[in-house]
């Protein structure tokens, strides 16, 4: 049997010989404020705190470079040449 379908059988038998452990999570239908609801709520809390983080970051590194390329880009106008000078 290929691996292709073997997978989905697999999951298949779970689903129809284990219904409960199929199920949705705990704070869908069990107790809401049981201790593994409260991990989950922290978790997912958590995880949206990192992606917040690395979104930050990402805009302080497009920030900073839109400063040093302002700041090269003045530098650079400072040094123009003198009209009627050759180099």
């Amino acid at each position: 049997m290929k691996r292709r379908t073997l997978v989905p059988m697999v999951a298949l038998i779970a689903v129809i010989f284990f219904p409960t452990a199929a199920s949705a999570c705990p704070v869908c239908y069990g107790d809401s404020d049981s201790p593994m609801a409260q991990g989950l709520n922290n978790a997912v809390l958590f995880l949206l705190g990192v992606v917040f983080l690395v979104q930050v970051g990402f805009a302080a590194l497009f920030y900073s470079f839109w400063r040093r390329s302002t700041a090269s880009r003045r530098q650079r106008e400072q040094f123009r040449l003198i009209p009627g000078m050759k180099t």
